[in-house]
């Protein structure tokens, strides 16, 4: 057999090693210039706009809802369709998270459910790009002005994603970016805040270091979640990247969509109007009853994939429990939530992968619904 296909694959060159070595020899491994340049240089994804700097994309969400106010009493709508650091984040600031629904196209935030979970609790709404695309962010906006609420974007998974020209990033008052090794760009781990808002960044720039800007001039109680001058170089050289990077996504996607549009019941991702997808994620929809037939299919012919995600957040144990707490609309059933939980699977789309690498999934696939008839 070929080699196997895996579903993703970071990427460490050899510009990344020398980066960070240059960094280690340098002496000054901790919050240094390489971060401040990485602030700097990450500002122009997301129109200029500031940018901090922090040891994961979990961190950013918790320190952005920290400077917000967000805080016990308080709720924060979220979808429960995504990765659990989401509501973990609104959690660890004592907040509820309370769940909403999605759109069954986009596996984005249902304005329409977000609007029905609001209370007089509500403090501000959480979206996901999930995947790489962009949340329907003018509706989300409609609602959050009208209703006082704050906007915190969570594009852990959309670097470089844009919606009618927009970068995502660029919509709320704080967005969230991850660094972890296997999203479109890293930095072995990292994260990074966006604001529009200087005295907003001014206090992530507090709490990521303990309450301080001058050491031991500390202004008010902080956390120490700071980035590594290491990991700031390793994300300068990927972020360079990025571009070159999003666009073999693209590509990818487009040669699997056309490899995959006579493969049975299997439907490949939608991109809404206005979008530039980045694809962190190419996702498809399975009949529910054959998904794990065909992933076990792909595993025995080489190709890797992945659920994302198989158990709604509000179902995973801390949520549910908070659920049975309460009457939050947390109790609520999600029904596009749950179809998607039970129906989507991850195909390989990363960069590395070359065309008789796509042609092996899509024909693997392809078998798999020829023998099933």
């Amino acid at each position: 057999m070929s080699d196997f296909i895996a579903a993703a694959k970071p990427v460490i060159g050899e510009e990344e090693i020398e980066a960070a070595v240059r960094v280690m020899r340098s002496g000054m491994v901790i919050q240094g210039p390489e971060v401040a340049a990485f602030e700097e240089e990450f500002s122009a994804l997301v129109d200029g706009r500031h940018c901090v700097a922090v040891n994961a994309g979990t961190s950013a969400l918790l320190l952005s809802l920290v400077a917000a106010g967000i805080g016990a009493g308080d709720e924060v709508i979220v979808p429960s369709f995504t990765f659990a650091a989401t509501a973990n984040s609104v959690a660890l600031t004592g907040a509820t998270p309370v769940f909403a629904d999605i759109e069954p196209e986009t596996f984005n935030l249902s304005p329409e459910s977000v609007e029905a979970a609001i209370t007089a609790r509500t403090k501000a709404i959480m979206p996901v790009h999930l995947y790489g695309q962009p949340a329907d962010m003018r509706r989300l906006g409609e609602i959050a002005e009208r209703h006082g609420l704050a906007i915190i974007e969570d594009a852990a998974q959309a670097h470089g994603a844009t919606l009618h020209g927009t970068p995502v990033g660029a919509f709320g008052l704080a967005a969230a970016f991850s660094f972890y090794p296997t999203k479109n760009m890293h930095s072995l781990e990292g994260g990074m805040v966006v604001t529009p808002d200087a005295e907003f960044a001014r206090t992530i720039r507090l709490l990521r270091n303990q309450g301080m800007e001058r050491r031991y001039a500390n202004e008010l109680v902080g956390y120490n979640l700071r980035l590594t001058d290491v990991a700031a170089a390793i994300g300068r050289v990927q972020l360079r990247k990025l571009p070159d990077w999003n666009e073999r996504r693209r590509t990818n996607a487009a040669k699997l969509d056309a490899g995959l549009s006579a493969s049975g019941p299997i439907r490949v991702p939608v991109v809404a109007d206005g979008v530039t997808h980045v694809y962190h994620q190419y996702t498809v929809r399975v009949p529910a009853d054959r998904r794990d037939a065909l992933q076990e299919h792909l595993t025995a012919n080489g190709v890797g994939s992945a659920v994302y995600y198989p158990t709604p957040t509000h179902l995973l144990p801390p949520f549910a429990e908070l659920a049975e707490d309460t009457a939050l609309p947390t109790k609520s059933v999600l029904p596009e939530t749950g179809r998607a939980a039970a129906e989507v699977l991850s195909l390989p789309v990363h960069p590395a992968l070359d065309d008789a690498d796509l042609d092996r999934i899509a024909e693997a696939v392809g078998t798999f619904f020829d023998s099933e008839g």
